[in-house]
């Protein structure tokens, strides 16, 4: 079993994309039950787990959701946080109906786009004192 697995749900996102680090801002600010936390995909138990799932560990194509045991990647992963979320954002949870496919290319679309859009830091995010129990 792995060192996270302990956690109900976790994101897993790549913490020197500026993009990811926005999302991750956004959930934290729509998630008042705190019910997720976070981790770089930079990080050693992370590669691990992109490793195991054969997934790119340096150009990531996508960020993980850790949930109850399993992990969700690229669409699926983005509906299934934004259906926990506070507000009306469980509503687009609706585009769950459009098959994967189709999903997960206009994901890919975004994910390719990312760095050239909002840029990319230096070094991975570091938690804000008030966020540190949020990240692993």
């Amino acid at each position: 079993m792995h060192e996270w697995a302990k956690h109900e749900q976790l994101i897993l996102f790549d913490g020197i994309c500026n993009w990811c680090n926005a999302w991750v801002n956004f959930t934290i600010d729509h998630d008042p039950h705190a019910k997720f936390k976070f981790g770089t995909l930079q990080s050693e138990p992370a590669q691990q787990i992109l490793k195991e799932l054969r997934l790119p560990a340096k150009d990531f194509e996508t960020f993980l959701l850790l949930e109850q045991g399993h992990i969700y990647t690229k669409s699926t992963a983005a509906l299934r946080i934004v259906k926990q979320l506070s507000g009306f954002w469980p509503f687009f949870y609706l585009g769950i109906v459009i098959p994967r496919p189709l999903r997960d290319a206009a994901y890919d679309y975004i994910a390719r786009r990312r760095y050239e859009w909002m840029g990319k830091a230096n070094t991975c995010r570091v938690p804000t004192p008030a966020d540190c129990d949020r990240f692993v």
